[in-house]
Order: C-alpha cells, then structure tokens, then sequence
C-alpha cells in the first residue's frame, strides 16, 4: 500500500517536534526525515527525539530518512571530504534503523569538476557503494539510491545506468526523483519506472518548471501521468513530496505550507488510492 509523505525539509526552519506536529495535520501519513532538518543536525542528532516524536504521532505510520548532502561527496576528488561522505552514509543506516525506517535514501555524488566522470570517479564511487553495501548487510533498513540530474558531471542520472548499477547490486534500492528526471524530458520518470520499477521503493515526487526542480504538485498534468505510471506499475512504496520552499512566490507561513501539502495529498490519494 502506497504510504504519502513529505520530505522534512519543507519545513526547515521549525523544531522537530513542530514538524511532526504541522505533517500530521496535512493528511499524508507518513514523513521523510532528513538528517540535515536544521533543529536535528545542529543539535548533535539527538535521535531518540524523534523516536518520541513517532510515538506522539501514531498516525505518520512510515518514516523513511533521507542521509546527509548537503555539504558532502563521496565522489569528490579531496580524499578527505570523499572519506567523511562515506561515513556519513554509513552512519546513517544506523541511524535509520534507530528510528524504526525502513528505507534510507543516499545521493551517488559527482565528479568534482564539472567534466564527464573519469575512471576514477567511478572508482570512488564503487568504494562508496562497497562500504554502503558493507553497512546494509548489518541491518534490515534498504538502501534506495537516488538519481541525479542530467548535468555534465552527474554519475547516475540515466535509467540505463540505474538499471546497470540495480543489477550489478542486487541488494541495492531505487529513490525516483521525479523532478531531477523531468530536467531531461517530461518522459523521463516513466522511462526510470519501465526499467526499475521491480527495485522501486521511494519516490520523490515534484514538479520541474523554468528550469528548476521541486515545485509543488498543484495537479499537474505530468504528474498525473507519472502516478498513472506508478499505479500501473503496482506500486506500493512510499510517495514523498519533496518540495523546495524557496521556489515559491513567496515565504509561506506554517498553516500556508500544511494547506498546500493537504493538496497536494489529496490530489495523491485521488490517483493512487
């Protein structure tokens, strides 16, 4: 069964608690966290907050976590930011399985320069997708890689390299991002569900508009069909609203944002339900 969720950043500058809280009121009933949520990663990632957040909010059944990037890469060139990448993504599977997820997301990193990736780059990515493997073999969360954006120095950002990668790694999952697809063409999502959707756990689901990703849903005719693909795909993973704030006409306050994620959700359930 499909579970609705949105992404924690959305609501990036309030207190863990208050996220839980403002989510539960939108009608989705389910969240992914992120480990860099501002209140979260500044305070030492104190995880059983959380914890106590999901038991005060029953109703957001499924908690999916999405692992740190922001300032990171584990593809990167300085052999000391590629090390503590990788160790953060480590960490973060532990992490995950602390909070009762069941599935952590991980972005593959780039090529430092923006250049085509070299063998080398790809040998870092390799020893990032070994250690990521080695982690997962300790614990029952799954690992769903996400693909990139179609930029010069992106190392997955093609179905058929997600497909290659899926099954090199039978162990390994797959995070749509619909809107990181879409910057190629408004095709490209369902072509990521005809090739991967048996690995399929997560997708990130946003609009791609005047060449921007992670605008609100607002029943989007590319929307529906990408849902219409998912449904016709039987399937059941989690659906996450990954929606950039700053991307909007303006500052939103928190009742703004909870109305126009109930929108969007209802939208969601009309399609998938």
């Amino acid at each position: 069964m499909v579970s609705f969720s949105v992404a924690s950043m959305f609501f990036h500058e309030y207190t863990v608690s208050e996220i839980f809280s403002f989510v539960s009121r939108t009608g989705l009933n389910a969240m992914e966290f992120w480990l860099e949520t501002p209140h979260f990663w500044l305070r030492d990632l104190p995880v059983e907050e959380v914890i106590a957040c999901r038991k005060e909010h029953p109703e957001l059944a499924t908690l999916t976590v999405h692992a740190p990037i922001l300032d990171l890469n584990p593809c990167s060139i300085n052999p000391d930011v590629a090390e503590v990448s990788v160790q953060y993504s480590v960490r973060s599977v532990a992490i995950a399985e602390r909070m009762g997820a069941h599935i952590l997301t991980v972005h593959p990193g780039r090529r430092t320069a923006k250049r085509v990736p070299s063998a080398a780059d790809y040998a870092r990515f390799d020893h990032f997708v070994s250690a990521i493997r080695d982690a997962a073999t300790r614990n029952s969360i799954k690992i769903g890689m996400e693909n990139m954006e179609p930029i010069v120095n992106s190392l997955l950002c093609t179905p058929e390299r997600m497909r290659t990668l899926l099954d090199e790694e039978p162990w390994l999952f797959f995070t749509l991002d619909v809107a990181h697809a879409m910057a190629k063409s408004a095709d490209e999502p369902v072509r990521y569900i005809e090739l991967c959707s048996d690995r399929l756990v997560n997708v990130h689901i946003s609009r791609f508009d005047h060449g921007k990703a992670h605008f609100p849903l607002e029943r989007h005719a590319s929307m529906k069909a990408v849902m219409d693909s998912l449904k016709d795909h039987h399937y059941n993973g989690s659906l996450t609203l990954e929606i950039e704030d700053l991307n909007l006409p303006r500052p939103l306050s928190a009742e703004e944002k909870i109305a126009l994620l109930a929108r969007d959700c209802t939208f969601m359930q009309e399609i998938m339900e």
